[in-house]
C-alpha cells in the first residue's frame, strides 16, 4: 500500500518533495507513483518537513564541515596526480523495509556460502572442472588464479572471511540483481560507517522514530570472526590490517577500519617472516601476528611466489605452515571474474541443490560459441567487459561507441573471444539526491557487506548506496567519483542499542603504551614532528619580515629588514640576492617573491610544500593522533592554503593568514602535550619538534648574530619577537634588549621553552628512555651524544659568545652553534639507523639551502 504526500499541519506549506519528479515507468524507491510515497517513507517525510527547509540546510552544512573536518577522501581512478578528492555524501538517506531486506540478505547468504564452496573446490578437489561444470579454461586461463596457493588449507575450510556485493534494482520491474562479486579485499565498508555517524548525528531524532537496524553488530561479528581465526594466542592474538599504504585510493578508510575495530594498521614493510612466522617490527623488537586482514591484491602479498613484486616475502609459506592466517584467503580473486557469473546458477543447482535466489546480471561468456554467437547478434544493446578484469574494469556500452570503434572492438572480441564478456545494461532505479536545485531523482547501485561467522554468513544491515544523475557511470568499482548515500534498513521492531566496546560487566586487561609501536609510525611521527615545528619556525620569521614591509616606517628606516632578509635566503626562503638590495624600490619585488615562496606549489622548500607534505605526513598516522588533532592540520593545510596563483595575492592579507596558522599550529603542539599519552608515539613526535625546534633557532641566531652590526637592538627585538620571548625579557631585564641576555634567554636558559637548552633538556630526557638492551650497562650512542652536546651547552660562557673579534665576527658563537648543530644531526642519523631503518624513503635531515641566485 502507498499514501499520497500531505501537509496537514499548515495547507500553505510545501514539501522539500513537491519537485521531485522520478522517470515515468521507472522504479522508484521512494515513490510508487506520481506523488505517492512508498510506506516506508511516509514517517520519514513527515519528519523532514516539518524540520522544515531552512533547518535542514542548516544542519546538512555541519554535516559536510564535519566530513572535510574528518578528512573523508578518496582518489578518483584514472586520476593521473593522484588527488584525494573530499567524500560526496547526500543528505537523504535510502530506507529499505525489513522485510524485502530479509529476503535480500537471505538470498547474499546463499549467494557467499556458494562462492566460499566454489572457492575451496578451485583450490582443492577441483571436482567443479572434472565434471565440468566449471570450464578448465576459465581456471587455468584465469590470471588471478594463483597456482602456488593450490592445496593450502585454511581453517574450517573459510576462504572468503569478509565479501562484498554490487547490487542494483532493475529500473523496470524493481528486482535486486547482482552486478559484481568483490572477494579479495573488499572495499566501502569504512565509508559505509563514516556516512551513517554523519547521518545519524545530522537527524538523530529521525534515526531514532525510523527504528534503523544499526551497524555496530555487523563489526562485533568481524572481530569475533578474525579472532577465532587465531592458531596461537587465541586470548589475545595480534591481528593487524595490512593496506597497501598512503598511495592507495582507499587509504582513509584502511586508517578508519583499523582504528574502529582496534587493530594495528600496517604496510607490507612492516611485516617479516622468520621460521614461516609473521612478525610486526616494532621499536621493542619483533612481535609475531597471528591474523592478517588484508586489504592489497592477491598479487601483492608475496613477491617470493605471486605476481607481484611487492608484499611480505614468505607470508605465503607462513600461510602454508598454518602460522599465519590471512583473511580473505590468498587466491580468492579468482571469484571477481565476470565470465564466472554465467556458470552461477548450475553451480548453485550442483554445489547446494537449490535455486540461486538473487539472479546475476545476465552474462555470456565469449569464449563459449552460442554466447559469442549471442553477444554479437546483440552487440548494440550489451555492455562488453573483460571476462577477468579487476575491480576497476569498467564496462563498454556499445551503443555510445562511433561505428569505428564498435568494428574494433568486434574485431578484438573474435580474435580473443575468451577475454570478454556481454552483459545486460541495468539502467537502475532512482532515489531522492538533495541537490543545489532541490530533490532530484538519481540513479543508485548498493553495495553490502557480509562476514563468515560459524556456519554461515552474516549481513550488514545497510550498505553503502552510491549515486549518479547518469545511470551509466555506475560501474562496479566504488571509486568512480559519483556520490554516496547511508542506507536505513528498517526494523519491524525496537531496535536494541550496540556497540563496540566491551560491556560495563566485562573485565578489561589493564595495560600500558610499551613498545610494540611500528617502526614505520614511529619514522612519521618523528618526521610529523620536524615538519610541524619546521613549518612554524618558517611562519615566524616569515611574519616578522611580513610586520615591517606592511608598517608605515620607511625601508631606510628598518635596520632589523636585512638580518631578516638574510636570515629568509640562509634558510632557502628567498633568493639571496635579495639580501643587498633590501630597501627603496626592491621592495615590491622582495614582496613578490616573499608571495612565491609562501604560496608556490612548486618551488623547492616553500611553505606551501612544507604544509602539503605535513598533511601527508599526519594523514598517514591519524590513526595515532586525535581526531581534533587531525582536523587542526587538516584546517592548516586546506583552509589557509588558497588555490590562487601568488601573483593573484595582495601582500597586505598574508598577515593574518600567518597569524592564524601559528595559533593552529600551536594548538596542534598543545595537544600534543596535553593529549597524547607518553609512549613511544608521543616520544618520537616530541623528538622531532624539539630537533627542529633547536635547528631552527640556531639557523636564525647564526644568521642574524655571528656578523656583527652598528645597532643590534632592533634584531635582538626581531629575535625576541620570533622566539615569543619578548614579554619573558622585558619582565626579567626591564631595559632595552642586550646581546648577553638575550643569548642566555634564547640558547642556555632552560626555563624558556623556546631556548636551545629547553629543546636539549628534553631531547636527552627521550634519549633516556629510547627502547635498549636492559643488560648493557653503558650509555649508548643517543644517550652519549645528548650528555656531550647538553655539557657542551651548559659550560658555554655567554660573555665570550658575545665577544666580537676584528672583523666584527663571533667566532666562538659561530663555533657552539655548528658544533651543536652536527651532534643533533648525529643524533637524528642514530636515530634513524637504530629505530626507523624500516621507513621508506630518506628525508632531509639538514636544512633547506638556499638557491642559487639567477641574474637580475
Amino acid at each position: 500500500m502507498s499514501v499520497a504526500i500531505s501537509s496537514p499541519r499548515d495547507p500553505q506549506a510545501t514539501s522539500l518533495f513537491d519537485g521531485y519528479n522520478p522517470p515515468t515507468g521507472k522504479f522508484d524507491e521512494m515513490f510508487s507513483a506520481p506523488g505517492v510515497v512508498r510506506p516506508h517513507w511516509t514517517q520519514f517525510v513527515e519528519a523532514i518537513d516539518a524540520m522544515g527547509r531552512p533547518e535542514l540546510g542548516r544542519r546538512w552544512e555541519i554535516a559536510q564541515r564535519l566530513i572535510r573536518e574528518n578528512g573523508v577522501t578518496y582518489n578518483v581512478h584514472g586520476d593521473e596526480q593522484g588527488r584525494d578528492r573530499p567524500w560526496e555524501l547526500d543528505a537523504l538517506p535510502l530506507l529499505v523495509p525489513a522485510a524485502e531486506w530479509t529476503a535480500l540478505a537471505a538470498g547474499l547468504t546463499q549467494r557467499a556460502r556458494l562462492l566460499n564452496m566454489i572457492l575451496a573446490d578451485i583450490y582443492g578437489p577441483q571436482t567443479l572442472l572434472a565434471s565440468g561444470d566449471l570450464p578448465a579454461e576459465f581456471v587455468y586461463a584465469h590470471p588471478n588464479f594463483l597456482r602456488p596457493c593450490h592445496r593450502v588449507r585454511v581453517p574450517h575450510d573459510t576462504y572468503l572471511h569478509l565479501y562484498a556485493v554490487h547490487l542494483a534494482r532493475s529500473a523496470d520491474d524493481g528486482r535486486w540483481i547482482v552486478l559484481a562479486d568483490r572477494t579479495q579485499a573488499p572495499s566501502g565498508a569504512g565509508y559505509a560507517v563514516e556516512n551513517r555517524i554523519v547521518i545519524s548525528r545530522m537527524l538523530p531524532n529521525k534515526f531514532q522514530d525510523c527504528r534503523v537496524q544499526r551497524l555496530a553488530s555487523f563489526f562485533m561479528s568481524v572481530r569475533e570472526t578474525l579472532r577465532g581465526l587465531a592458531a596461537h594466542h587465541r586470548e589475545n592474538p595480534r591481528i593487524v590490517l595490512l593496506s597497501p599504504g598512503p598511495t592507495s585510493v582507499t587509504y582513509f578508510e584502511d586508517a578508519y577500519l583499523a582504528r574502529y575495530l582496534g587493530y594495528t594498521l600496517v604496510e607490507a614493510g612492516d611485516l617479516t617472516v622468520r621460521d614461516n612466522r609473521v612478525y610486526l617490527k616494532t621499536l621493542g623488537g619483533l612481535i609475531q601476528s597471528d591474523v592478517i586482514l588484508r586489504r592489497i591484491a592477491d598479487e601483492d602479498c608475496d613477491p617470493l611466489e605471486l605476481p607481484g613484486d611487492t608484499g611480505v616475502s614468505g607470508l605465503l609459506q607462513a600461510v602454508r605452515g598454518g602460522n599465519a592466517i590471512v583473511a580473505n584467503a590468498l587466491g580468492s580473486g579468482v571469484l571477481e571474474a565476470s565470465a564466472l557469473l554465467s556458470f552461477l546458477p548450475q553451480l548453485c543447482r550442483r554445489l547446494l541443490g537449490e535455486e540461486l535466489l538473487i539472479p546475476s546480471v545476465k552474462t555470456w561468456w565469449c569464449a563459449r560459441p552460442d554466447d559469442l554467437t549471442h553477444v554479437l547478434k546483440n552487440f548494440e544493446q550489451l555492455a562488453i567487459k573483460p571476462a577477468f578484469g579487476g575491480v576497476s574494469a569498467q564496462a563498454t556500452l556499445v551503443g555510445q561507441l562511433s561505428p569505428a570503434d564498435r568494428d574494433k572492438l568486434i574485431a578484438k572480441i573474435k580474435a580473443r573471444p575468451r577475454e570478454f564478456v556481454g552483459q545486460q545494461f541495468i539502467s537502475r532505479s532512482t532515489a531522492p539526491v538533495l541537490c543545489a536545485s532541490g530533490v532530484r531523482p538519481w540513479h543508485v547501485a548498493l553495495r553490502t557487506f557480509l562476514v563468515a561467522t560459524k556456519d554461515s554468513y552474516e549481513v550488514m544491515p545497510g550498505g553503502l548506496m552510491r549515486a549518479s544523475a547518469h545511470g551509466d557511470r555506475l560501474g562496479d568499482s566504488l571509486l568512480a567519483g559519483e556520490g554516496s548515500k547511508d542506507v536505513w534498513v528498517i526494523s519491524e521492531g525496537p531496535v536494541a542499542a550496540v556497540s563496540l566496546l566491551h560491556p560495563p560487566e566485562t573485565p578489561v586487561p589493564l595495560r600500558r603504551s610499551g613498545n610494540d609501536l611500528p617502526s614505520r609510525v614511529a619514522d612519521n611521527l618523528y618526521w610529523l614532528g620536524r615538519d610541524v615545528e619546521r613549518a612554524e619556525g618558517t611562519i615566524r620569521l616569515l611574519r616578522s619580515v611580513v610586520l615591517r614591509l606592511t608598517s608605515e616606517t620607511e625601508p631606510s628606516g628598518l635596520t632589523d629588514l636585512s638580518p631578516l632578509l638574510h636570515a629568509l635566503a640562509d634558510q632557502g626562503q628567498i633568493r639571496p640576492e635579495f639580501v643587498v638590495h633590501a630597501a627603496g624600490e626592491r621592495i615590491p619585488v622582495i614582496e613578490r617573491e616573499i608571495l612565491t615562496f609562501i604560496f608556490d606549489p612548486n618551488r623547492i622548500g616553500s611553505l606551501r610544500r612544507t604544509l602539503t607534505r605535513m598533511h601527508h605526513v599526519a594523514s598517514i598516522v591519524r590513526d595515532r593522533i586525535s581526531l581534533d588533532s587531525w582536523r587542526i592540520l587538516h584546517r592548516v593545510q586546506h583552509d589557509f592554503l588558497p588555490g590562487e596563483k601568488p601573483a593573484s595575492i595582495q601582500f597586505s592579507d598574508v598577515l593574518a593568514m600567518l597569524n592564524a596558522m601559528i595559533v593552529d599550529l600551536a594548538a596542534f603542539s598543545g595537544l600534543g602535550m596535553e593529549s597524547m599519552t607518553r609512549g613511544p608515539g608521543w616520544r618520537f613526535l616530541d623528538m622531532g619538534r624539539r630537533l627542529e625546534r633547536s635547528l631552527q633557532s640556531m639557523n636564525l641566531l647564526r644568521s642574524t648574530l655571528v656578523t656583527a652590526q652598528t645597532d643590534e637592538t632592533p634584531v635582538l627585538e626581531a629575535l625576541l619577537e620570533i622566539a615569543d620571548s619578548s614579554m619573558t625579557y622585558r619582565n626579567r631585564y626591564q631595559t632595552a634588549p642586550r646581546l648577553a641576555p638575550v643569548l642566555d634567554l634564547l640558547m642556555t636558559d632552560e626555563t624558556n621553552p623556546r631556548s636551545v637548552g629547553f629543546q636539549l633538556v628534553a631531547l636527552a630526557d627521550h634519549a633516556e628512555h629510547l627502547p635498549r638492551d636492559e643488560s648493557e650497562p653503558m650509555l649508548n650512542t643517543e644517550q652519549r651524544t645528548m650528555l656531550a652536546v647538553l655539557t657542551g651547552m651548559r659550560l658555554a660562557d655567554i660573555n665570550s659568545l658575545a665577544t666580537v673579534d676584528r672583523e666584527g665576527y663571533r667566532q666562538n658563537l659561530d663555533r657552539l652553534l655548528t658544533r651543536v648543530a652536527q651532534q643533533l644531526r648525529s643524533l637524528s642519523d642514530s636515530i634513524t639507523h637504530k629505530y626507523l631503518v624500516h621507513a621508506g624513503p630518506p628525508r632531509q635531515l639538514t636544512e633547506i639551502r638556499p638557491v642559487a641566485p639567477s641574474p637580475m
